[in-house]
């Protein structure tokens, strides 16, 4: 009888992955987003002079301005079409973005607007007027939730792909998400990023626990998580303080001199020189054991380094300033400490979720230049805050200049103010995607 020998198998490297319905095609090749850059056509200009637009008109003609004057425009149309469609100028060039996608919304994207008084006119002008999801819209939810989480997560997929190309090789990224399905979109993110560029899981705190009643037999579901990821080797990270707390001052900070409160600590290894300047400032404690300590003020600590759990954080309330009446809108203390750690002044900011137009807002006030994409044509007011753009239940990217503008162009009938001619490129979309 033969003796059987072993067989040589070659086993084939694996991975751990998330799989979903139409990750694959039937030949067993990864889908990935639809790779079609369309040009862009000039409709509008806000606060633009008929001589200046036959000048632009001459001048693009020659194919001069756009190399030599940065400019900003509003392109509305498909997120499928248009982030592809930014890749030839902004791939690599984003430093930061922050996304905020939606999940589990249902397929209800109307909206009311309302359009105020006129201020001359001794009647009462107001009306208001709601705006019906079009059937562009329906489509293009069935598209994305139409099978449930399979098609939410290849819709992701394909989003974070286009947006891992357009990002800086030292650029980051923020993915804001909730319960839902933020455990299933880390899995996509380790697959495109890659799990040793994971950063940060954030805990933002951002309500109370909910009534008895919801806590009955559970927990309350009282925050969101938001997934740092950077894209090279190295990223910009600046630290962020926030103030001590005022029991903490009152217990490190007990003595008081001339100068103001302060705390004092060991001085380990010195030089004669330091020694002096401490003598001569004011600042030098020798304890009775002969020991050196020195004086720091309260004036000038940071404060207290922040971690990855935000409590301090409050949610936009119903008597907030900054309230724009949008359901999912994120308080400007939020994306100020996101855009302020990882980014710098003069750095391009990303948003291609807008929803209340925080990022855009934000990032203008802290001298950022932001592309801004949102996911419908139809612009919500944000009467309330003169800095803030128009909230989008829908998808666009906003490129202003490092000159600035008031506000970006909007549709709203209650903004007081336009910003300066050829100032923003928004890119959006008129449908849902």
């Amino acid at each position: 009888m033969a003796e059987a020998k072993p067989q040589n198998v070659s086993v084939s490297p694996t991975r751990t992955e998330l799989i979903w319905a139409g990750k694959y095609d039937a030949q067993g090749r990864r889908v990935g987003p639809l790779r079609v850059a369309l040009p862009f056509q000039t409709v509008e200009t806000v606060n633009e002079s008929a001589q200046e637009r036959q000048l632009l008109l001459l001048r693009e003609a020659g194919g001069e301005y756009s190399a030599k004057e940065w400019r900003n425009r509003l392109i509305w149309g498909d997120k499928k079409y248009v982030l592809p469609s930014l890749l030839p100028e902004f791939a690599g060039k984003v430093n930061l973005i922050y996304i905020d996608p939606p999940f589990d919304t249902g397929a209800d994207f109307s909206f009311t607007a309302t359009v105020p008084d006129h201020p001359d006119t001794p009647e009462d002008d107001s009306f208001s007027f709601t705006k019906e999801p079009s059937i562009i819209e329906h489509k293009a939810y069935r598209d994305t939730w139409g099978r449930g989480l399979d098609s939410y997560l290849q819709w992701f997929y394909e989003t974070v792909v286009l947006l891992h190309e357009l990002l800086h090789e030292t650029g980051s990224i923020y993915v804001h998400l909730d319960w839902h399905v933020g455990h299933y979109a880390k899995c996509v993110l380790d697959e495109v990023f890659g799990g040793d560029h994971f950063q940060n899981e954030i805990c933002w705190k951002r309500a109370t626990s909910g009534s008895a009643k919801a806590r009955a037999k559970r927990f309350g579901a009282d925050h969101d998580v938001i997934y740092l990821y950077r894209k090279g080797e190295t990223c910009v990270f600046n630290q962020i303080y926030v103030p001590y707390p005022e029991d903490e001052i009152k217990k490190r900070f007990r003595n008081r001199d001339s100068r103001g409160y302060y705390k004092d600590a060991e001085l380990g290894t010195y030089s004669a020189e330091t020694l002096e300047r401490l003598k001569a400032e004011g600042r030098l404690i020798v304890t009775e054991g002969g020991k050196l300590r020195y004086k720091i003020y309260l004036d000038e600590i940071k404060g207290v380094l922040v971690d990855s759990v935000w409590t301090d954080i409050p949610i936009v309330n119903s008597q907030a300033e900054e309230r724009v009446n949008y359901a999912t809108q994120k308080p400007e203390a939020l994306l100020e400490r996101i855009i302020k750690a990882s980014s710098n002044p003069g750095d391009l900011v990303l948003d291609c979720f807008v929803g209340s137009g925080t990022t855009a807002a934000v990032a203008e006030k802290l001298g950022r230049r932001r592309p801004r994409t949102t996911r419908s044509a139809s612009p919500r007011n944000r009467a309330s805050s003169s800095t803030r753009p128009t909230a989008t239940p829908g998808a666009a990217a906003w490129i202003p200049t490092s000159s600035g503008s008031t506000k970006p162009p909007s549709c709203s009938t209650n903004c007081s103010t336009k910003p300066a001619a050829s100032t923003s490129i928004w890119t959006g979309t008129s449908s849902i995607t």
